[in-house]
């Protein structure tokens, strides 16, 4: 990245160029762009070598171009935990600092958060230089990869001394204050000549001013070092003014100013921020809540098998494949399956799960459930990041530190809130002194207006709304992958449902088979065994129904050669130089066997709900089988919740239409429609999308990927495929069906939040600035107000703690 008097330059990674004919068609449409003197894009290294005029266009503009030619950009991403940010104003300053920088894609800082997120234009610029400018702008940023690299504990120590250092400044504070304050209230109540002399108020006010005050005068001079204000600003000119002004008073009257000084103004104004602060810290800690607990699911150490030997080890330091021993009452280290023992398992703060689920040997293991009553042995499948704890704290983290569509709004707001202020408390001293001649008056007015005007209200509404309502649903097993999702999800009003394993058990059974030859036992293990053979290298809920069967007749598969995949339709495998087909009967009847020996058994077993599997060998049929897979029992009561929230409800599956209505009638959906494909569920989406739907789909499988893509919001079952977990929105981590009227109700609740957030923020700016304006507010009133106007908008955000699901 180069920048000189006559223009800036870059090279820019690109992604996505297949050919020549990409790279020419990129440089036309940089070239076209006004601003760019030269745009040049190599196919061979895919990179653009482009050249710009600063005064026209900037480094996010020239991205914007090349995005919207359909290629993709290489970037660095970063993460920084932000230091010494006061209200939501700071957070603007910083993100419009990050901005100017050349090869910044997008900037975001989450004041709630204390965070900051960076895209750049990959190698353009390094973190060291985006931490000076960060840190030249006013304050202390820190990598958040360095973050983690000092260790959860060390961070929330550091949390609670900053809490701690907070709370000692505040009681200083207060026990200079509470003598001034002391002397005014005697004066209420008639005592006239309660007052101190000026020598003792100065005493009193001066170290509150500038001692426990110099935090404010420091992050007030950074703000206009950086050519902005924030609400120091405002505290410190509303402030100095009361306490400057007494001191006028002093050396202009003498001992008569005894009674008519303001220095218990100034004072009070900052305990009360103080206060206020200490206070909105507070709450902040609550929101963030459910990320500590899921952090301290996470054990340090795990105990393993090495070579016959017990050994404790660093979590950090446990291998897949390694055998951890976990003990009663222990947290479970690390993902895997269990190898021995037996136990009752609580992993409620993982799945929401209220009751604890008995683990047997095979039963898959989650790291941070706790262990009950038994020992157990495990075999660790995933450790570190690879685990679906991390995964979880990664999906959380990600979903708070987002912004809101509204919240950029507002910071835009925020921005230019303070200078607004400032206009109107020097027009307020202006009219009033106009108006009266009364300086003192005067003053006074100006300073409640600059005092009880707060931007912090406004930048705290959405996100500790957001991190509130996102940690509710994590601790109730819905995971919401970001802001946009959970925006999305609130308007949903069409939910489509697959069927198996998501409103039906998801763990079919053969309930009957029948062979088609003269020797009937002979010819029933030849099905099974032909079935098991082709079936065991899918991952099928029906190909494990087929595979259990043949375990319970201790039937052995044949090795097979050339498996493949039909989604949606079936599976085929070369066995012995034969091709076996097993699937649907249309699948089957590629094979060119003749199917009508089959067709009346077939009918009879969907009729009851039963699915037909066909298979044959060859050109031959060889047998069907029956397979049942059982609603889940609360299957009904979800679909009851959505009718009830006025959300259209439709089943769509691969299975046969007879069964997929005898499942949707039962389970009171009200549309049904099976032979569906893949591909099919996707248009459907698309088709209700056209229609004006928000649509949701809820699946488990890989064919369910289209359609989870495709959906305004994607819901997977957390007991699904990673690859449907990887393209939903949100995911339920037990299978449960009332988690999709539960994912919509905590969405509705949350935005619903924000928007009472956002009402008394504003509204409590729109009536409180013109009061103090006309002099209904006296400073130490304006200075409480605007105290609690932040805690009032994070404690309703708190509220959100206290949502359930409904079952």
């Amino acid at each position: 990245m180069n920048q000189t008097n006559t223009g800036t330059s870059m090279l820019i990674p690109i992604t996505g160029m297949t050919c020549g004919a990409c790279a020419a068609r990129i440089e036309k449409a940089l070239n076209r762009k006004d601003g760019i003197t030269s745009a040049n894009v190599n196919f061979a290294t895919e990179k653009a070598d482009i050249h710009w005029d600063p005064n026209q266009l900037d480094s996010q503009t020239v991205a914007g171009i090349i995005t919207n030619a359909g290629f993709g950009l290489g970037e660095d991403k970063f993460s920084f935990s932000i230091e010494g940010m006061t209200c939501s104003a700071c957070a603007a300053r910083i993100e419009k600092v990050l901005q100017k920088l050349p090869g910044i894609i997008e900037a975001s800082v989450n004041f709630a958060l204390e965070k900051a997120t960076v895209t750049s234009v990959a190698g353009s610029i390094t973190q060291e230089s985006l931490t000076q400018h960060i840190d030249k702008a006013g304050f202390k940023a820190l990598l958040q990869s360095d973050a983690t690299a000092t260790g959860e504990d060390a961070q929330r120590k550091h949390a609670k001394q900053k809490l701690a250092k907070e709370l000692r400044a505040l009681k200083i504070s207060m026990a200079l204050t509470i003598p001034l304050v002391l002397q005014m209230v005697l004066q209420v109540f008639g005592s006239e000549d309660a007052h101190f002399g000026p020598e003792l108020e100065v005493v009193l006010a001066t170290p509150v001013q500038f001692i426990i005050g110099a935090r404010f005068y420091k992050a007030a001079w950074n703000a206009l070092r950086g050519s902005s204000a924030n609400m120091d600003v405002l505290v410190v000119l509303g402030t100095t003014s009361a306490y400057l002004y007494s001191w006028y008073l002093i050396a202009t009257l003498g001992t008569e100013a005894q009674g008519e000084l303001y220095f218990e103004a100034s004072a009070v104004i900052i305990t009360l921020v103080l206060l206020g602060k200490y206070l909105e810290s507070r709450a902040k800690r609550s929101t963030t809540e459910a990320i500590r607990q899921l952090m301290d699911l996470r054990p340090e150490v795990a105990t393993v098998l090495r070579e016959g030997k017990e050994v404790t080890l660093a979590i950090n330091e446990v291998l897949t494949g390694d055998l951890v021993i976990v003990r009663p009452g222990s947290n479970i280290p690390v993902d895997g399956v269990v190898s021995e023992g037996s136990s009752d398992v609580d992993e409620s703060l993982i799945t929401g799960e209220s009751m604890p689920v008995v683990k047997n040997p095979g039963d898959k293991m989650t790291g941070g459930a706790v262990n009950g009553t038994g020992r157990l042995i495990i075999e660790a499948t995933a450790v570190g990041q690879d685990s679906t704890l991390a995964r979880i704290i990664q999906l959380v983290e990600n979903a708070q530190a987002g912004k809101a569509p509204v919240q950029r709004l507002v910071d835009k707001i925020s921005a230019i809130f303070v200078p607004i202020v400032i206009v109107i408390a020097a027009l307020t001293f202006g009219l009033t002194f106009w108006s009266t001649g009364i300086a003192g008056n005067s003053l006074i007015a100006a300073v409640s207006v600059l005092v009880i005007a707060c931007p912090c209200a406004l930048g705290l509404a959405t996100p500790t709304a957001i991190m509130t309502g996102t940690g509710a649903a994590a601790r109730a097993g819905i995971l919401i992958r970001d802001v946009e999702s959970l925006e999305r999800a609130h308007q949903l009003d069409a939910i489509i449902f697959d069927k198996t394993g998501t409103l039906t058990e998801g763990r079919p059974q053969v309930t009957q088979l029948q062979a088609f030859n003269e020797d009937e036992d002979e010819d029933e293990d030849n099905l099974i065994m032909l079935a098991a053979s082709v079936q065991q290298g899918s991952e099928h809920p029906l190909a494990e129904a087929i595979m259990r069967l043949a375990d319970q007749h201790q039937i052995k598969a044949l090795a097979l050669d050339e498996f493949m995949s039909h989604t949606g339709s079936g599976v085929s495998a070369r066995i012995q130089g034969q091709v076996i087909r097993i699937g649907r009967r249309g699948f089957a009847a590629e094979s060119r066997a003749d199917l009508t020996r089959g067709d009346a058994l077939a009918d009879d077993w969907e009729q009851q709900g039963q699915t037909a599997i066909w298979l044959t060998q060859g050109d031959r049929l060889v047998g069907i089988f029956a397979i049942a897979d059982q609603l889940r029992e609360s299957s009904p009561a979800a679909i009851r919740e959505l009718h009830e929230m006025g959300v259209k409800t439709v089943l769509l599956s691969g299975d046969t239409d007879v069964v997929t209505q005898l499942i949707g009638n039962e389970a009171g959906l009200g549309e049904s429609r099976g032979g569906v494909l893949p591909d099919q569920k996707a248009a459907e989406v698309v088709s209700l999308t056209a229609q004006g739907y928000h649509v949701g789909m809820i699946g488990d499988g890989i064919n369910d990927a289209p359609a989870l893509a495709a959906a305004h919001v994607g819901i997977a079952m957390g007991t699904g495929t990673d690859i449907a977990m990887e393209t939903a929105s949100v995911t339920l981590m037990r299978s449960d069906p009332r988690l999709v009227p539960a994912a919509i109700s905590i969405s509705r609740a949350t935005w619903n939040k924000i928007w009472q957030n956002l009402f008394w923020a504003f509204i409590y700016n729109v009536i409180g600035i013109p009061l103090a304006a006309l002099g209904f507010l006296s400073p130490t009133l304006a200075g409480a107000a605007m105290a609690m106007s932040s805690v009032s908008v994070v404690s309703n955000s708190l509220l959100l703690k206290r949502w359930r699901p409904k079952n």
